[in-house]
């Protein structure tokens, strides 16, 4: 019984291969008879056609000039064509000019009444073609072929007969035998092969059913799905790995990116921002070291002082670089006095408006206008507007700076008749490191192209905005800047009483109980004055350079307070504290460490050797006063 299922399924496979390829072969055939027909009728026109044109060209002659012997001759020339059965040439009005006809074939009638173009009839093909001379139809040419289509397919039908009866044969033979011994294990693989595709699960295995080259093949293929499986799982990691780091790399570039960014936006604006307070205090040495007054001296202090607390403003957001990486640049807004914000703008720049002969004309409102914001900010802003106006104007030009309230804003402009700005620097003129006219002034003086790109910034934070305008080349520009304005008098500044205020120069720190004072620092310079002005105030003060002298200092004084610099040459401070710390002459010490870092994490760091105080460099006078007095009576 298994035998002859195993024979009715061999059959059954048998049948479906005959079946499929007689449909093939027979569909095949059809095509082809059915190509050749079609095929075979288009050569007999095609040809009868050529054969027809070259008649019309011969025999054009024969009809101009009424020869139809000489026709007659051109169409017996067809005898070697042996599918032409008859031909003959008509006149235009259709009469029998001349004709050829084989033996035994009806000749051509003696008029002709048929259209132009070609026609099937009782197996022939009749062609009717005419003769044209000089773009006008002088006759028309008739022939007739034989058509043999039947005989081709005959011819045909029997070829494929064979073919179709040779090809069954040879297909059921090798069905056989590829069924037995080939393809059962092909199909088996396939359907391995199929399974591990659709579902990814390359534990899959084929089933080995002979010892030949089929067996062979069976354990190469589930030696190589074993071998894909380890591969795929390795990629599928390594690939994880990879998207894991791309995205890593991905989110670090673009950090790195913005952080290169911002360190390259703020070391350029802090390399411009620091040259702005230098020229003043130049001009104001000069004053002081040709003064001929007390009151011109003093002009010239209050200029350095003023200067001086924008250049400390600069280095400590040098100091703060966490900060503005992470684009917190931030004001101090108070109320202030516009027209002294202005004014201290103009001393900023005066010396270059000087250098090179400008005429500076300025327009304040005729009431004090007061505004919220950073005094040194917004002086900043303005002194980067004139300085921008002073570098891009010929020398003698004009420079207009205006304030006027409108509508509870104030508006400030700056004007130059200088050499403009065209419809495309209008544009891009306000971007960090972007100089109008290719970055060449007026004066062959050239800027790092932050200081509109700064101004823009400053302005907005100060909730405001800021505007270029220009005619065009050589016909200058005008810059405004539009802030709110405050009904409120300017805020007193905190380190000034209002005599000092008044008087415009602060008073002589007051000298106090004295106090035991050991100063370490390795600046001597910053040392021995900052000694001098404590021991000027009634303290008894030690200097030291380094840890040892201070060890050895502090032994001698037993001080009750130590400044301590945190950078020293042979230490640093937090090991000098620990090392005061187990002096029995220090041992209740008050501690203040001095550095050149003031972020809170170098505070933290302080509070956590021992350091009851942390003053950042330059250390005002005030705040070591402060020190003393806050920090010693609470010891």
């Amino acid at each position: 019984m298994l035998r002859l299922i195993r024979r009715s399924l061999r059959f059954k496979v048998l049948a479906v291969v005959m079946l499929t390829t007689l449909v093939a072969l027979l569909v095949s055939a059809a095509a082809l008879v059915t190509y050749e027909a079609r095929n075979y009728r288009e050569f007999l026109v095609n040809d009868a056609t050529t054969q027809a044109d070259i008649l019309a060209r011969t025999s054009t002659p024969a009809l101009q000039f009424d020869d139809p012997v000489s026709a007659a001759e051109t169409l017996a020339l067809l005898a070697s064509r042996r599918g032409i059965v008859a031909a003959a040439l008509y006149t235009l009005d259709g009469t029998l000019f001349a004709h050829y006809a084989r033996q035994g074939i009806p000749p051509p009638p003696p008029r002709l009444a048929a259209p132009l173009g070609s026609q099937f009839v009782d197996g022939s093909l009749e062609l009717v073609h005419p003769v044209v001379a000089s773009d006008q139809r002088i006759g028309t040419v008739y022939l007739r072929s034989k058509d043999d289509l039947a005989l081709r397919l005959k011819d045909y039908s029997l070829i494929v007969g064979l073919v179709t009866l040779l090809s069954l044969t040879v297909a059921g033979l090798t069905s056989a035998y590829l069924q037995r011994g080939v393809t059962a294990p092909l199909l088996a693989v396939t359907d391995i092969a199929r399974r591990v595709m659709s579902r990814r699960d390359f534990t899959q295995r084929a089933e080995k059913t002979t010892e030949d080259e089929i067996g062979v093949l069976v354990d190469s293929f589930n030696a190589m799905l074993a071998e894909v499986g380890r591969m795929t799982e390795a990629l599928e990691a390594t690939n994880r790995r990879l998207v894991e780091e791309t995205e890593e790399r991905r989110y670090a570039e673009a950090a790195l990116r913005v952080a290169d960014q911002r360190k390259d936006e703020f070391l350029a604006t802090l390399a411009h921002e620091l040259r702005n307070p230098l020229a003043p205090m130049v001009t104001a040495l000069e004053i002081m070291e040709s003064a001929g007054s007390t009151e011109e001296a003093r002009h010239a202090r209050d200029i350095i002082q003023r200067q001086l607390a924008h250049m400390v403003r600069l280095i400590d957001d040098l100091l703060d670089v966490s900060r503005i990486t992470r684009g917190k640049l931030t004001v101090q807004m108070q109320t202030v006095d516009l027209a002294g914000v202005m004014q201290n703008a103009i001393d900023t720049v005066r010396p270059i408006i000087d250098q090179r002969g400008h005429r500076l004309e300025v327009v304040m409102p005729e009431r004090p206008v007061y505004v919220r914001g950073d005094a040194v900010r917004l002086s900043q802003v303005f002194s980067n507007l004139l300085n921008n106006a002073a570098k891009y104007t010929q020398p003698g030009g004009r420079i207009g700076f205006s304030a006027q309230v409108v509508e509870g804003r104030v508006r400030v402009s700056v004007s130059d008749n200088g050499i403009g700005m065209t419809e495309q620097t209008l544009g891009t003129v306000f971007e960090m490191f972007i100089q109008g006219n290719d970055g060449t002034a007026a004066g062959g003086q050239a800027g790092l192209g932050v200081g509109l790109g700064l101004a823009k910034r400053l302005v907005a934070l100060h909730g405001g905005s800021i505007e270029a305008f220009s005619d065009g080349p050589g016909r200058g520009s005008r810059f405004v800047v539009d802030i709110d304005a405050v009904p409120a008098a300017p805020d007193r500044p905190a380190q000034m009483d209002g005599a000092a205020a008044a008087d415009g120069a602060g008073e002589a720190p007051r000298r106090g109980e004295g106090h035991r004072i050991l100063l370490v620092d390795d600046n001597v310079d910053f040392a021995t004055s900052l000694g001098m002005l404590l021991e000027a105030l009634g303290h008894q003060v030690r200097v030291a350079h380094d840890g040892a002298g201070a060890v050895r200092a502090a032994e001698a004084l037993q001080p009750e307070v130590a400044f301590l610099d945190i950078g020293l040459p042979d230490m640093s401070g937090y090991e000098l504290a620990s090392l005061l710390r187990e002096l029995p002459a220090a041992a209740d010490t008050v501690l203040v460490a001095l550095s050149g870092w003031g972020q809170e994490q170098d505070r933290r760091r302080s509070r956590q050797h021992g350091f009851t105080a942390h003053l950042v460099k330059p250390v005002d006078l005030k705040k070591v006063q402060g020190v003393l007095e806050d920090l010693v009576s609470e010891s």
